[in-house]
């Protein structure tokens, strides 16, 4: 290693394990705010560093990598999306783009799980109910909710993470359909006991909606009033993959005038930010971004993105590179 070692930018603190491999190789700055990084203090904090750990609220653009100047070597994202990266911006800069993809794909599938069971079951409402004092024995029509076993659940998006979410669907008997730009093998289909349908068709049938796509031109607002007013008047949406993916004006819309029965979110359209009028329903169950919230994953997550960057900074291309383009254009 040179005796000078390269300068990392840490937009907000990571798990120990992944700060210890960062500060063995490198001289790291460490930013800990509260909410998003002010865009601000990130052109000011850039200049001259070679890496940039960064996390899905903080957005890399071409003016954030030219404040940097030429020595930025790759931009490790702490995350497996990296829609908040100009990555064709990366490119163009002969900088690397990584994420850290797989490790959280169980974790994330666990959640949405949470929240369809939350939701069903209404059991954040049960446990304002009891903590305010309310509960005075049991009724027979008190928070009633719905089954979730042998229900119908809708898969929209069937990756890794869809495919995680449809896999523990079966110890619940239930029917699994999905919805995916590429239909997966009859292998995959028959393994997990999943039928394919159109995005329309499914959100018809399902009495769970669960979204798992990407954040793309196409997907940004892929469920909109056109398509909530096509779902069961009985059924539930959960959304752990991108806010804005659903127009969120159009869901709280829904859930006030009862086109469906309730929703379950992790992510939200102008993250942090949530749509005050969400804030006021009692039908929908609403999470801080929690998807890979457990020690073990973003330990790993942490590790991975440290791994990136000791790599890029080598001179090597790190195992979670998402522009190998950029390695040609070296």
């Amino acid at each position: 290693m040179m005796d000078c070692k390269p300068k990392v930018l840490v937009t907000s603190r990571i798990p120990e394990e992944g700060m210890c491999m960062l500060d063995e190789h490198c001289d790291v700055k460490v930013f800990d705010y509260e909410g998003v990084f002010p865009r601000d203090l990130l052109l000011k904090e850039v200049k001259g560093v070679n890496a940039i750990v960064c996390l899905l609220a903080d957005k890399i653009d071409g003016e954030v990598m030219d404040a940097a100047g030429p020595q930025l070597k790759i931009i490790a994202n702490y995350a497996v999306g990296f829609d908040n990266i100009d990555v064709e911006a990366a490119t163009k800069r002969g900088i690397m783009v990584t994420n850290t993809p797989g490790v959280l794909t169980d974790t994330t599938a666990d959640l949405a799980w949470a929240l369809i069971l939350a939701t069903a079951r209404r059991v954040v409402e049960g446990d304002k109910f009891l903590r305010q004092g309310k509960f005075k024995g049991w009724k027979p029509m008190l928070l009633l909710g719905t089954d979730v076993h042998h229900a119908t659940l809708g898969i929209i998006g069937f990756g890794s993470i869809g495919r995680a979410v449809a896999r523990r669907a079966m110890g619940f008997d239930m029917k699994v359909i999905y919805y995916s730009a590429h239909r997966a093998s009859e292998e995959v289909e028959k393994k997990l006991n999943a039928e394919y349908r159109s995005l329309d068709d499914l959100l018809r049938e399902a009495d769970f909606v669960s979204i798992h796509v990407p954040l793309t031109k196409e997907t940004r607002h892929m469920i909109g009033e056109r398509e909530l007013k096509m779902m069961k008047k009985e059924a539930y949406l959960i959304n752990t993959a991108r806010g804005p993916i659903v127009d969120e004006k159009a869901l709280a819309k829904a859930l006030k005038e009862g086109w469906i029965r309730g929703a379950g979110l992790d992510v939200f359209e102008r993250e942090p930010e949530v749509d005050p009028e969400l804030l006021e329903l009692e039908n929908v169950v609403l999470l801080p971004h929690l998807g890979s919230a457990s020690y073990a994953t973003r330990a790993k997550m942490a590790t991975m993105a440290a791994e990136n960057v000791i790599k890029a900074l080598k001179g090597e291309v790190p195992p979670n590179l998402v522009n190998p383009d950029v390695v040609k254009i070296k």
